[in-house]
């Protein structure tokens, strides 16, 4: 059985978080969580992480270690409002991008769990 990141490919993956943190950058109420980065930073950090998350190769722990995304969000502040939207801007970048019948979905629902574990405030 295929793993989400062999259905969606490495090209869609990368198009779709540049379609992510377009939004983030351009309209979100977030954006200034990602200030201390540059975008190219933070998109490579989501694009290895992303991948290794969604079943790909381990390229996250291979360029920065063990992922442990809980203590690594420690040191920003992440309210429940600031997690909506992160989860508004990935469903928005999802929804823009065309995926087979049901994988825009399953793709989306990977996404809730991990967000509510990162909230700290």
């Amino acid at each position: 059985m295929k793993t989400i990141y062999e259905k969606i490919g490495d090209e869609r993956l990368k198009k779709l978080i540049h379609r992510f943190y377009d939004l983030i950058f351009s309209e979100s109420e977030i954006r200034h969580l990602f200030q201390n980065s540059s975008k190219e930073d933070i998109m490579d950090k989501q694009y290895c992480f992303l991948t290794q998350f969604l079943g790909g190769p381990p390229l996250y722990t291979e360029k920065y270690g063990q992922p442990k995304m809980r203590q690594r969000h420690l040191p920003h502040e992440i309210t429940v409002e600031a997690k909506d939207e992160w989860l508004r801007c990935m469903k928005d970048a999802i929804d823009s991008m065309e995926f087979e019948d049901g994988l825009g979905d399953a793709l989306y629902h990977c996404f809730p769990q991990v967000a509510n574990h990162m909230v700290n405030s």
